[in-house]
Parts: C-alpha cells; structure tokens; sequence
C-alpha cells in the first residue's frame, strides 16, 4: 500500500500594506482660557522616538486637523503668540485621533489635583491669599468708580460733589497718593469758584493738607509741590509757596519753565518785583519761549520807571522784554497792553516779529 504524502503548504501571512507606512488623522478643537474657541493657535505634534513634528492651526471655530499623522507617540503642544497654553501627552495607534482640549476645565483639574497635595495649613494659606486679592480687586473697583465718577462732577463744575466723592475714596484707601492730589486740586477749584473769601481760605487750607499727605506717600512728586505752592500763595504765605515751586523745578526740570514762572507770578503779585524779576529770568532760561515770562519782567521793570523833563525813562531791559513779548506771542492777551506800555515810555514797537513766516 501507497502511503500518501502529505504536502505541507506554507501559508504566507502578508500584513496589511506595511502598518507602519499607514497614516491617521488628528483632529479636534480648542477652548482657550476665557471659555471661548481658540482661534489662530498652533497645534503641534512632535514624535517621541523620532522627532517627526506635525503642525496644524486652530480655525475660527477653534478647531484643526491633520490627516497625515504617522503611528506613534507624541508631545503635544498649544501655543499661541510664543506663549504655550497647554501640553499632553497623544498616541496615534492605528486609528483616526480625535481631541477634545478645554484649557480651563484642564486648569480647574490640574488645580484640583494640586490642592489636593497640600496641606491643611497650605490650604487655608492659600484660601486667605485669594480672598484678599478679591477684597482688593472689588476695592480698585470702586475707587475707579469713584473717581469716574468725580471727574465727571469737575467737568461739570459740581466741586462739592467732586469733593464728596473724592474724600469717600481716600476714606477707603488713605495709601494712594492720587487720591489726595485729586482732592486736593479738587479744593483748589472749589476756592477759586468760593463766593466768599472765608469759604476759600477754608478750600485752600483743606487743599494744603491733601497735597501734603500725597507728598508724604508719593515724595517726589513735582506736580504736587507746584499744586500745594499755589494753595499756599493763594493763602497769602508766599514763603511756602516759594519752597513748594523750587522744589518743584528741582525735580522736574524739563518743566522748571512753568514752575518758576509760577514762583514769579506770586512775588509779582507780593510787590517783590526784584525777586520776581529774578524767578522770570530763571523761567526764561529754563524755556526760552515762555512769553508771559517776557511781558511779567517788563511790567516789573517799568515799575522802576522814573520821570525826567517830563518823560518817562523805564530802566535798561523794558522795552526788550516786552518787545520779545510780541514776538513770540503777536496775538497774545497781553499784546494791547504791551504795545500801549511800549508807547508810554517812548519806545518803538518791533516790528520784525511780523515779518517772520
């Protein structure tokens, strides 16, 4: 008897066209950390074995796709603006990706998980910290809402509204200089619009005290040393108001122009015209083009004016300065007035000025 042979046949297993040539889609969507679609955020996708890096783009929706993604594991990245808002860890195995990121409820798990490691101490730690940043955003809140709400009554000339508002905030936060300088040029309006001379001694005396408390916060403060020096020669103190405008001119001196303008305005209006004569100059050095400087010396000059036969001699320096008055301010409210000076002491107006485009 035959014995039949058994033929084995091999049986080739063929994979199904080289798996690892096979390529998937990675798709999803972006809520960034407002709650909103992240729109116009780079989505990248970076092989760890490898380095094989695939790109895409949030669209207006917040969401992206890929559908050439290799098998494989990868770091994921969410960047926008150079800034990286979030980061995982993807593997693509053989189907299509599908990714749903939500920044904030990754950020509440992630704090979840964090609170979770600490302590019951670093907890309330943590818990009071929160609690008083909140206590200090409602309050810049309101006192923003406060001093809206003041400027507008300036604008409108309500002073005593202004200054109302005003006290209720430095009342909820004595700590900030500004509060106290807004008072206080607050009182400064209110004085000049007083119907009596008490009520704005009082305006100016309550003004001198705000001022000096933004000083005693801020320091260095030019604009408050030149605000407290006009309360104080609206007071009458001009020795004070002299100390707060050079100071103020010490520390700021692109602007020592105006300061000691006003520091000559004062001993002007003192009956120290010398002194006066000698801050204008200061004034003018320190801007050349201050005109009012130019017609305030020369006023003060022909002061000084005396008679001779029956003319009027006005000393070296009048009629220049106010001369140099009219030409640098032709139209200026003190223009009429310096022609007619100029007249009454003989002297020719210069014309020149006009004669400039």
């Amino acid at each position: 008897m035959k014995k039949i042979s058994v033929v084995l046949a091999l049986l080739t297993v063929l994979a199904p066209a080289s798996l690892f040539a096979q390529r998937f889609s990675v798709r999803g969507r972006v809520v960034g950390e407002d709650g909103k679609p992240l729109v116009g955020a780079d989505i990248v996708l970076v092989n760890k074995d490898n380095g094989q890096k695939f790109s895409m783009k949030t669209d207006k929706s917040g969401e992206f796709i890929n559908i050439g993604v290799a098998l494989g594991f990868y770091h994921l990245t969410v960047n926008k603006e150079g800034k990286v808002l979030y980061k995982d860890e993807i593997a693509v195995t053989g189907e299509d990706k599908l990714l749903d990121i939500n920044i904030p409820k990754v950020q509440a798990q992630q704090k979840e998980e964090a609170l979770k490691q600490l302590t019951p101490e670093q907890r309330r730690q943590i818990e009071e910290q929160q609690k008083a940043a909140e206590a200090e955003r409602a309050k810049i809140s309101n006192l923003n809402q406060l001093l809206a709400e003041a400027r507008a009554a300036e604008d409108s000339g309500n002073y005593d509204r202004a200054i109302s508002l005003y006290k209720q905030a430095t009342e909820a936060d004595s700590t900030k200089d500004l509060l106290w300088a807004r008072l206080g040029g607050a009182y400064l309006n209110a004085a000049g619009k007083a119907g009596d001379r008490s009520a704005a001694t009082e305006n100016y005396t309550q003004a001198v005290d705000a001022y000096k408390k933004a000083i005693a916060l801020k320091g260095a403060e030019a604009a408050y040393h030149n605000n407290l020096g006009q309360a104080y020669a609206k007071m009458g103190k001009t020795e004070d108001a002299m100390a707060e405008y050079n100071a103020a001119a010490t520390l700021d001196p692109s602007n020592a122009g105006l300061y000691y303008y006003n520091l000559g305005a004062i001993l002007t209006n003192s009956g120290k015209p010398d002194e006066a004569n000698a801050a204008f100059d200061k004034a003018i050095a320190a801007d050349p083009n201050r005109a009012d400087a130019y017609y305030w010396k020369g006023v003060n000059l022909l002061g000084k004016a005396t008679l001779k036969d029956n003319k009027v001699v006005a000393p070296p320096g009048t009629a220049e300065n106010l001369n140099k008055y009219l030409a640098l301010a032709p139209n200026g409210s003190h223009a009429e007035s310096a022609k007619e000076l100029l007249a009454s002491i003989g002297a020719k107006v210069d014309t020149t000025y006009q004669k400039k485009k």
